[in-house]
């Protein structure tokens, strides 16, 4: 692995850890390296009444010898309702060193702070854990009694909401390289703390067994999504095909998974001729990466999860183009600048399958990631050209820029031809229609399946990161005919639905095997941090298929 980035892909994740008992009688809140102690609240019920308490806030107000609830409705913000992703934090005053003055809170951490959970639901207490994690950064340890009365899947969202807003982009620096310590925390050469997320400790009511799990289960998911963002924030100089085909390699070994990579003349002999094309452009070129999860071969016996379902061979295809530059059909210079991440969608196949070894799920699952450059030079592809895919059917190029559709059809039918699916997914930042069409907080999910829609418009609900069902328009299948090939790639005369008329031409190559296709054009990238998406690479899409996994 290249030496830069080594350690950015193996950061740890912030600690969270559960503790016994309340706020009450907690002997945690009297630890000298305790700097703030979290509490929930949520609106008022009716206008004119006041901020309602939540886990946490008649214990503590009992401990502290105050009014929280008034103390959080006089903080000096007026926007505070306690809406989920609302935070305020309150200092309390101190008394002078030698004083006489004992106040009731002394030896107590004098910073609260009041996060809003709204209605409590998965989506409020994930937002509440993205709030409470960037106002907490640069602070050691937080003791928590938010999910005090939450469920298990509140308590998981929670969580997951803290560790994926706590995500920052690795920094590449000639100042000193940053290393990890075992707690989490950065520190320069110098060991100068970074500003970062502390420890969090939730505290849970004794009765409460269902705490660990929960967290388990979101520093998983939590996980999977780091490790996309890490992939697809780094710089294009140091990720080309090579280098990720090679990442993806020692990822996969350190778990024990099957991995072949294909490099460029095995893809020129094997017949990947859209994979070729799109990569010949660049002096970097492509290569072809599956890795697989066998359950068998990791002594995982089916129906071990007590769910009774069969195991599944489930094939994610992810887009792999590691720089963009549009190729011949060039990109406008501020089109460019976010293209280090157009191979998302190829992190978050790699991300699933670790995910699915990690969890040792019961179905099978394979990565397929081809990678590219899509590059301008002496041998790029050119509009008009004809290419042969590894199916055998012919694609009129009409458009340099429209790459990732080309490569995932060598991908899909590969998939189809040698790995035998029961369920086909591709997820891939395809089209900028689909942005333009859903904006930035929905994918497009693209299948003829009821069964497989459903699967994943549940998962998108349960962990957030939301799909809207479009569509495959057989109105617009001719667009895709071709004078001089088999199909067309682009459609000659545009009838709108550019989102539309590529999840089409991917149909072309997926034969009758349950297939679903996730353009994540939109929701791959951010401008800003909102909630726990995090400017740059958001990581959308890993916990969602981890998500589906578990309800195939």
């Amino acid at each position: 692995m290249h030496d830069d980035v080594a350690g950015g892909l193996s950061r740890p994740l912030p600690e969270v850890v559960v503790a016994r008992g309340t706020v009450a009688e907690s002997p945690l809140l009297t630890v000298d390296d305790v700097d703030a102690v979290a509490i929930a609240v949520a609106p008022a019920a009716e206008d004119g009444d006041g901020l309602q308490p939540r886990g946490g806030t008649v214990d503590a107000a009992a401990r502290y010898g105050i009014d929280l609830s008034e103390l959080a409705e006089r903080s000096g913000d007026p926007t505070f309702r306690g809406a989920p992703g609302e935070v305020v934090r309150v200092d309390l005053p101190r008394v002078h060193v030698g004083s006489s003055v004992r106040l009731p809170w002394a030896g107590l951490p004098a910073r609260i702070v009041f996060v809003g959970v709204g209605d409590g639901t998965a989506t409020a207490m994930r937002r509440a854990g993205a709030a409470l994690a960037r106002e907490a950064r640069g602070l050691d340890r937080v003791v928590s009694a938010v999910t005090a009365e939450a469920d298990t899947p509140g308590v998981q969202a929670f969580v997951e909401g803290y560790l994926l807003a706590a995500y920052r982009q690795p920094r590449r620096s000639g100042t000193g390289r940053v290393r990890a310590t075992a707690a989490g925390r950065a520190q320069d050469e110098a060991g100068d703390r970074i500003s970062t997320t502390p420890q969090l400790v939730l505290l849970a009511p004794p009765e409460r067994t269902d705490r660990a799990p929960a967290v388990e289960a979101a520093r998983a998911a939590a996980s999977a999504t780091w490790l996309v963002r890490d992939l697809a924030n780094l710089p294009s100089d140091v990720k080309d095909p090579e280098w990720f085909a090679r990442t993806a390699t020692g990822l996969a070994d350190a778990h024990g998974l099957d991995v072949v990579v294909r490099g460029p003349d095995e893809l020129a002999a094997e017949g990947f001729g859209a994979l070729v094309a799109v990569g010949a452009g660049s002096a970097r070129g492509p290569r072809f990466v599956t890795v697989s999860y066998d359950p068998v071969a990791h002594g995982v016996v089916a129906g071990d999860d007590g769910s009774g379902a069969a195991p599944a061979h489930v094939v994610v295809v992810g887009k792999g183009i590691t720089f963009d530059s549009g190729g011949l059909s060039i990109k406008p210079r501020e089109a460019m600048v976010p293209m280090k991440t157009d191979m998302a969608g190829a992190a978050v196949a790699l991300a699933v399958v670790l995910g699915a070894v990690r969890a040792r799920g019961p179905h099978r699952v394979t990565a397929v990631l081809p990678l590219a450059e899509n590059h301008v030079g002496a041998s790029s592809y050119r509009p008009g050209d004809v290419l042969r895919t590894w199916s055998g059917r012919t694609v009129e190029v009409a458009n340099t820029d429209a790459e990732g559709r080309l490569v995932l059809a060598d991908a899909l039918a590969y998939a189809v031809g040698e790995l035998a699916p029961d369920v086909l997914v591709d997820v891939a930042t395809l089209t900028g229609a689909a942005a333009l069409g859903l904006g930035r907080g929905h994918g497009a999910l693209y299948t003829a399946d009821d069964a497989l829609a459903a699967a994943v418009e549940d998962a998108a609900a349960a962990t957030g990161e939301r799909v809207w069902r479009m569509p495959l328009v057989e109105d617009y299948v001719p667009a895709l005919r071709s004078e001089v090939a088999d199909l067309r790639h682009v459609p000659a005369e545009n009838p709108g639905g550019g989102s539309i008329t590529a999840a089409l031409f991917l149909r072309e190559f997926v034969g009758d095997v349950r297939w679903a296709h996730l353009d994540v054009a939109g929701p791959a990238r951010a401008t800003a941090d909102r909630h726990e998406v995090v400017q740059g690479a958001t990581g959308y899409g890993a916990r969602l298929l981890l998500e589906v996994l578990e309800r195939l």
